[in-house]
């Protein structure tokens, strides 16, 4: 075997996934950087419809383009005299009300052309054109942190592109492996006790492991939400974090599927919350997709690829209880190419001011080292 640095910490990276299947979820990067703030990134793989999460109920084209598909806003929860939340998100409209939550409409990304993969590619590398840029918005976030150096964890089956740059990442892999014994954790623990590179990396899977351990994590979306709490308030643990949901393309049956993913999505959020405890007030989350979905319905009861979407932060740093938009409107002459929400706010300027507020940073900093290729003004105010 190779025995190279870089090859044993590969190594011990694969062994510690399987001596304890550590990857009990393999949809989340961490990034450690020195703040006691948080901020966590949820992207929506899929493009959300954001108008049956955000639901423009008192536009009269609304209940006219949907039919059959439209919220009842009866059902929905009230958010102003204008919008209406999902029925399904019940923990996130209790976050608005406790102003913890704030929902920015009619966004997009600069891309234009509807593919989920150029979509999401232009999502997360900040560029103005599928695969023209090659390193994360959130890698050139974590780089402009104090002693950032090689303080990057990825607990995916691969890092997402979001968090792939010059900042080392690693990631823990999932493993098929039946868990060890106690006796034999103990026995790559002395013999890795005297090396001076496997110890400390060792030792750290272990931590990670009874972080896990500890928040009693499953696969589920609740335990998604607890496992990342639990290593977001460790003393020396991740403060940037990445987490990926999928399953918001709905072509077909759009309902009851739409209303499962936004329960999941209600479920996550409701356990980091409650696990991040005292922290989730300095804490951020920002979620977002590639774009949007039809203003009208198709002819499978579901929605077709979009424009326009709905963003969302959520977080006790939020300065939430409100409806950021410039609402376009849903008239015929108002849409997007005739077919879609027109976006009237840029996504990359939420992600800017964002992420600069959550961690403390000089906004036009952030945007320059975020969107290296064109002027982005950052949205501010909406973070503590």
């Amino acid at each position: 075997m190779d025995r190279t640095p870089v090859a044993r910490r590969r190594f011990l990276t694969l062994s510690a996934a399987g001596a304890g299947s550590l990857l009990v979820a393999p949809h989340m990067a961490f990034a450690t950087v020195p703040t006691d703030r948080r901020f966590v990134f949820i992207i929506q793989r899929g493009a959300a419809d954001g108008l049956n999460i955000v639901v423009p109920y008192a536009d009269p084209g609304y209940a006219r383009l949907r039919g059959a598909l439209a919220i009842d806003p009866a059902a929905a929860i009230k958010l102003d005299g204008q919008f209406a939340l999902h029925p399904a998100l019940v923990r996130l409209g209790e976050m608005y009300r406790e102003n913890q939550a704030l929902f920015v409409h009619a966004v997009a990304s600069p891309y234009r052309d509807r593919s989920h993969f150029d979509g999401q590619n232009m999502l997360e590398t900040g560029g103005l054109q599928p695969y023209a840029v090659r390193d994360g918005w959130m890698n050139r976030l974590v780089g402009l942190m104090p002693h950032a150096g090689d303080q990057a964890i990825a607990l995916a089956a691969t890092v997402p592109p979001a968090l792939r740059g010059p900042v080392s990442v690693e990631s823990y892999m999932p493993s098929a492996l039946p868990a060890p014994s106690d006796d034999l954790i103990e026995r790559v623990g002395t013999l890795y006790a005297a090396d001076s590179q496997l110890h400390p990396l060792w030792a750290a899977a272990l931590d990670a492991k009874a972080a896990a351990d500890r928040s009693a994590t499953k696969s589920d979306p609740a335990g998604l939400g607890h496992l990342a709490a639990a290593f977001l308030t460790k003393p020396e643990g991740p403060r940037i974090a990445m987490l990926e949901t999928s399953g918001w393309d709905t072509h077909t049956a759009q309902e009851g599927r739409l209303a499962s993913q936004l329960k999941g999505l209600d479920l996550l959020l409701a356990a980091l919350k409650e696990g991040m405890g005292a922290a989730w007030a300095s804490t951020t989350v920002l979620i977002a997709t590639e774009f949007g979905r039809t203003a009208a319905a198709n002819g499978t009861g579901g929605t077709d690829h979009g424009t326009g979407a709905v963003a969302m932060l959520v977080g006790g740093a939020v300065r939430g209880g409100r409806i950021v938009a410039e609402w376009p409107g849903l008239a015929p002459s108002q849409l997007y190419e005739s077919r879609d929400l027109r976006p009237t706010l840029e996504l990359d300027s939420l992600i800017a001011g964002t992420a600069a507020a959550s961690l403390g940073l000089d906004p036009e900093q952030v945007s320059r080292t975020l969107f290296r290729d064109r002027v982005v003004r950052p949205l501010t105010g909406l973070v503590a």
